[in-house]
């Protein structure tokens, strides 16, 4: 069966929404967006705190694994992905943070023009509408709502009294004047309902008659005949198809999805493709590489907090009420996106911003919640923000339902234990707060140590993805780039990526938020480039 459009989207997550909504405002143009999951139309993607439950299971979140990490004493890392539309935006925690101007200075500077802080500002204000912020740097009315959690729980006060205490700046809008310092952070939320891509973009531009979604649809590889991308190859519901694009295929597949897609076509290095049989279509040779991620070290401690989420018969009977107060004024417990408040802090003063992120978690995270623990308690993260070590990502087989091979080489660059142990030991100072003392109980693991070698190990033992996979179709000019600065693929037609995997450096942050920016540049650029053609 074959179909054809103007436009083919492959992945409908957070770039794939924002650009099939901006595409299909031009009613001269059609767009097919294919989907390999389902629907986001569920009650657990909806309600902030049901976030939990999509991340431990698999209907509707790809729950990757990695190879095995040396940096981690050979374990193998946990990759929840979104696999609904919206993609991770309907699975994550729903932090909206953007970076620092740092970030995409240094992107403009590695040769990518228009990629300067100055010009990415604009496409993060047309997307947004902020409840809480009204300045240079926020938008208003856009469809992407920004807010703050409407029922924070106490601990948050805490922490802000504990950073405080040790003199640290507070800082109410992260994404501002400047990143540095503690507060609460911005979520996207509406009328307290996760707000994703999907909801925002996808939702209201469900109507339009130029707008195909097909959910279900696993792409097989992208179609290229005479150096040219002329549609791709998918099934879905395990029916073959093809469907074909007059202009362009864009993959939107995420950091994983769309490089697989590339090499599963045979677009990359030779080496990566003959092991499974695959003839080479183009030589791309960094397909693949590049892979970079967040590493995350989550401490936790028991505690008696009343308003934090955990396992008791007192507990029990306390979300009952919860969810009468959910469903009577979307307020209470059930708003929560367990990482509420936190901060980010300068580990090395030299460094050109902060290096070091901090999250307070209303709840015991353990082996990202799949291992529970009886009682109350709560948790904090220390990520390193700029993470020197790349990884890369390659074929298990030329079955496009197996996962790829996923090496984030977590620590593979000693700079980045470094980093993680000086944060660490300024997060262990912050717990250590008299402002936590009416409330905490024994920390977990290796949380009350001070020891160097101790903590080292506990970060080998424990330590995975703060879930930021970014730059394996990185942007440039150089042998490795695999898309221009029009996100382009060098020398292919027709073939542009357009989502996380296009970023050459990771970001000061969360990642949602630049995704959703990238996109929306991205779809002013074919605006553009057809409007010339």
């Amino acid at each position: 069966m074959s179909e054809e459009f103007d436009y083919v989207i492959v992945g409908a997550g957070s770039a794939g929404c924002t650009l099939a909504h901006r595409l299909t405002e031009d009613p001269n143009v059609s767009v097919c967006l294919l989907e390999a999951g389902g629907t986001h139309k569920h009650w657990s993607v909806w309600v902030p705190m049901g976030t939990i439950l999509n991340m431990v299971t698999k209907k509707r979140n790809w729950a990757f694994e990695t190879v095995p990490q040396e940096g981690l004493n050979g374990r193998k890392g946990f990759q929840p992905r979104g696999k609904m539309l919206g993609g991770s935006s309907s699975l994550n925690a729903m932090i909206y943070i953007r970076g620092v101007p740092y970030d995409y200075d240094e992107w403009e500077k590695l040769g990518n023009k228009g990629w300067g802080y100055k010009d990415v500002l604009p496409y993060f204000k047309k997307s947004e509408h902020c409840e809480t912020h009204n300045d240079e740097f926020h938008g208003q009315g856009g469809m992407l709502n920004v807010t703050k959690v409407r029922s924070p729980g106490q601990n948050n006060q805490r922490l802000l009294q504990a950073a405080q205490d040790m003199q640290l700046p507070m800082n109410e809008d992260f994404n501002g004047a400047k990143q540095e310092g503690f507060g609460l952070y911005h979520v996207t939320h509406k009328n307290g309902e996760r707000w994703s891509t999907a909801r925002a973009f996808l939702d209201s531009a469900e109507g339009r008659p130029n707008l195909t979604v097909i959910t279900h649809a696993m792409t097989e590889k992208v179609i290229v005949e005479d150096g040219r991308a002329v549609g791709v190859q998918c099934k879905v519901k395990k029916k073959p198809r093809t469907i074909k694009a007059r202009r362009e295929v864009i993959l939107s597949a995420g950091a994983f999805g769309s490089p697989q897609i590339m090499l599963l076509s045979g677009i990359g290095a030779k080496d990566k493709l003959e092991p499974h049989g695959i003839d080479q279509v183009h030589d791309l040779p960094g397909v693949g590489e590049n892979l970079q991620d967040h590493p995350d070290y989550v401490m936790a401690y028991k505690g008696h907090v009343k308003d934090n989420v955990g396992f008791s018969i007192m507990g029990s009977f306390r979300m009952l009420g919860e969810v009468f107060k959910y469903r009577k004024k979307r307020e209470g417990m059930l708003t929560t996106n367990y990482a509420e408040g936190g901060g980010f802090i300068y580990t090395d003063k030299s460094e050109p911003a902060p290096d070091v992120q901090i999250i307070l978690v209303r709840s015991v995270v353990d082996d990202h919640g799949r291992k529970l623990h009886w009682g109350h308690g709560y948790s904090v993260h220390t990520i390193v923000q700029r993470p020197f070590s790349r990884g890369s990502l390659w074929l298990n087989s030329a079955d496009p339902t197996e996962q790829p091979a996923i090496d984030p080489a977590f620590f593979k660059d000693d700079r980045d234990m470094d980093r993680m142990v000086k944060g660490v030991r300024i997060t262990k100072e912050l717990m250590k707060s008299s402002a936590f003392d009416d409330v905490r109980g024994k920390g977990y693991y290796g949380s009350d140590s001070d020891d160097e070698e101790t903590i080292i190990q506990d970060i080998r033992n424990r330590a995975d993805t703060e879930y930021h996979p970014i730059g394996t179709c990185k942007m440039g000019h150089d042998d490795m780039a695999v898309v221009d600065d029009r996100l382009k693929v060098h020398g292919l037609e027709g073939l542009r990526v357009i989502d996380a995997s296009i970023m050459p450096n990771m970001v000061s942050g969360n990642t949602n938020a630049p995704t959703i920016m990238i996109a929306e540049k991205g779809a002013d650029m074919i605006k553009e480039d057809w409007a010339t053609a």
